[in-house]
């Protein structure tokens, strides 16, 4: 097949390198010059993609990639158009259109008969049908549904590890129409393979949900799972530190039973999904009272450590407080909805003077952020906001004149911290009651 990739990011990307591997001639299309020019020269635009540098080398240099600015000609030429353009929503949730229409438009202006076009970004549900697909047909002519052929079909992995995860999770798709469905199914059948999954009832594989609206609402609810367990864990570990217990002995226990899937507490939930998605559930429902609260709990968590902190330290009005990791995650050079950005900000609001400092980025990146970067001035407290395993070794010799240390993801060493006051998010923050085990 012809398949256009429209938008070469960190999911794009590694989609079109996929289909190229699997033999079909592949063009992706980005606005931005410097990606195309890396991709057409075999280059990696941005780090951390387990294999993609590799992939991409060889997809290239044996002619089945190419890169463009033209997303009209590059659909011109293709049998199947799949689209990975960013979608934002703001802190109200509403969804900010703008780039996915401009995009759809482009892709509508070279739409052909019997082209298929997949949609992969995650949407609010019934976007695919009421939005896309009448674009589609007033920009090209075409009827959807007869002339070109229309699915929902949402990624569901993680960067940095895409390759992998393309073959261990089922791909959803979901069609405006039937033969639409069974296009969808036909094409990601040809450019996956998928690993055995015995812990499956159905085969691993390319799984038809019905209609666009059923897989556009799988993505959000499988996402926005993840963000209200992770709420209701952190306001466990809320209520272990005021009793005085280990919330992460707590959940190991209750995971022990096979109904019980309680995720862990920490500073921030951050990245493009896990904050993002739910919000764009409550466009969709916005009584869902249980999905909006685990989104204000998760939302708080940074605020509260920064009261861990201050009150284990006093007052912290000039105090410098150093935060260690800018990245949403461990391992992960992003920082989208990072923790790092309202942890400076509520260090701010109690007169703290904060640093931030990450393995991953240099301090003129830290800078372009709006972050202060730590140039080795003085601090005497630490919050750790990123579980970059670098912090397993880190010790009081590497912070020297750090009285507290709040270590918001459980990635240090306790043994290492002698002489620190080091706390965690879901305690124990006090001694054990009388008579119970020491720890």
């Amino acid at each position: 097949m012809r398949i256009c990739v429209v938008a070469l990011g960190k999911i794009g990307l590694p989609l079109a390198v996929q289909f190229a591997r699997k033999g079909h001639q592949v063009i992706g299309a980005d606005v931005d010059e410097r990606v195309v020019a890396d991709v057409n020269a075999g280059r990696e635009p941005f780090p951390g993609e387990a294999d993609l540098g590799l992939y991409l080398g060889e997809t290239v240099g044996a002619g089945l990639l190419s890169a463009t600015t033209d997303t009209t000609a590059a659909v011109a030429e293709s049998d199947a158009v799949v689209v990975v353009v960013p979608l934002f929503v703001d802190e109200t949730g509403t969804p900010d259109f703008g780039w996915m229409d401009a995009a759809t438009r482009s892709i509508a202006a070279g739409l052909r008969r019997g082209t298929l076009v997949s949609y992969e970004t995650t949407l609010p549900v019934g976007t695919t049908r009421d939005r896309w697909a009448p674009m589609l047909e007033e920009g090209s002519g075409l009827t959807a549904g007869g002339d070109f052929h229309v699915v929902f079909s949402p990624e569901r992995v993680l960067t940095g590890r895409v390759f992998a995860d393309l073959r261990r999770y089922p791909k959803l798709v979901g069609g405006i129409d039937g033969d639409s469905a069974l296009h969808g199914v036909d094409f990601y059948e040809q450019v996956l393979d998928f690993d055995e999954r015995p812990d499956m009832t159905r085969p691993n594989g390319v799984w038809d949900l019905g209609s666009a609206e059923a897989a556009e609402l799988a993505k959000l609810a499988e996402t926005t799972y993840r963000d209200v367990n992770i709420g209701l864990a952190n306001q466990f570990a809320r209520y272990a530190d005021k009793v005085g217990v280990d919330v992460n002995e707590v959940i190991e226990a209750c995971n022990t039973q096979p109904y019980s899937h309680i995720h862990k507490p920490g500073i921030a939930v951050g990245g493009h999904c896990i904050p993002v998605y739910p919000r764009m559930y409550l466009w969709n429902d916005p009584d869902a009272t249980v999905v909006r609260s685990a989104r204000d709990a998760n939302t708080a968590m940074p605020e509260y450590a920064v009261g861990l902190l201050a009150d284990a330290y006093g007052d912290l009005t000039g105090a410098g407080v150093l935060v260690l990791g800018a990245a949403y995650r461990g391992g992960v050079k992003e920082t989208a909805f990072s923790g790092v950005f309202p942890a400076v900000e509520a260090l701010r609001e109690r007169g703290a003077v904060p640093y931030v400092s990450d393995p991953m980025y240099t301090v003129a990146e830290l800078q372009a952020l709006g972050l202060p970067p730590h140039r080795d001035e003085p601090v005497t407290a630490a919050i750790v906001q990123a579980d970059h395993a670098a912090y397993r070794a880190l010790g009081p010799a590497d912070l020297p004149g750090v009285k507290v240390l709040v270590d918001g993801r459980r990635i240090t060493e306790p043994d290492r911290w002698a002489g620190v006051e080091r706390i965690v998010i879901g305690g124990p923050t006090r001694p054990p009651a009388e008579g119970s085990p020491a720890r």
